[in-house]
């Protein structure tokens, strides 16, 4: 049986939508909407660059967040201080609470729970905060609550390969049936062929690929070419 494994933020919904209301109502700046999509990168940017310490405990979850707002905003000449940071991650925080799916990706998941594979997330980050997240996407409509793999929970993150082996063992799947959809190629692509799975890079950020040469099994820019991929997958089977 195929596993279909999925990457969370990003990747199942548009992580940029909570950022830009959370933006828009708390920091004292107007961007067009490619600027507010840099704006974003570069908040990323600085929070992979604290996850390892915020993991091993070195730093908090509130630190971390902290950290990288203010350092995005200084970036972009528009300083705030740690109370202002405070208040966007709260706000941040509210606005995750009314996160959605991709359209795209729940008919996805609806037509491969009802074709049989079997489906499970992984996904970095604080144990709570992640559940937070699932649940507010209603996950479990698809995915068995067992089948949620959070980095916090586990002790050891992506890329680490040793992450992928624990999901593969608790799945009871042959790797030659593991399929990962993420969206960060550091994290997600590289993380997963390592570990020797299929790996589908969803790219709707359109990064540029960087040059290794490690390369994703397929890659997609929009969540409808998830499902014309899938499509084209089932039909080429069934000949």
């Amino acid at each position: 049986m195929q596993t279909i494994v999925f990457d969370l933020d990003d990747t199942l919904y548009n992580q940029l939508d909570p950022f830009r209301i959370a933006t828009n109502k708390i920091l004292p700046v107007t961007f067009t909407d490619q600027e507010m999509e840099e704006f974003y990168l570069v908040s990323r940017k600085y929070s992979d660059e604290v996850f390892e310490a915020q993991m091993k405990g070195e730093i908090t979850a509130l630190e971390l967040q902290t950290y990288r707002i203010m350092m995005a905003c200084k970036d972009f000449g528009c300083p705030i201080d740690q109370e202002t940071a405070h208040k966007f991650q709260n706000e941040y925080v509210f606005q995750q609470r009314q996160i959605k799916p991709f359209q795209e990706v729940e008919i996805l998941l609806s037509q491969l729970k009802n074709a049989g594979k079997q489906l499970a997330i992984l996904t970095n980050g604080e144990y709570y905060h992640q559940l937070m997240k699932i649940q507010q996407l209603k996950l479990h409509r698809w995915i068995p609550e067992e089948n949620f793999f959070i980095s916090g929970a586990l002790g050891v993150s992506k890329p680490d390969t040793q992450v992928f082996d624990i999901v593969e063992e608790k799945l009871k799947a042959k790797k030659d049936t593991m399929v990962y959809i993420g969206d960060s190629f550091q994290n997600d692509v590289i993380g997963a062929k390592q570990s020797g799975w299929k790996v589908i890079w969803f790219n709707h950020r359109r990064h540029p690929q960087p040059t290794t040469s490690i390369s994703p099994d397929a890659i997609i820019e929009h969540p409808e070419e998830l499902l014309e991929y899938f499509s084209s997958k089932e039909k080429s089977a069934n000949r």
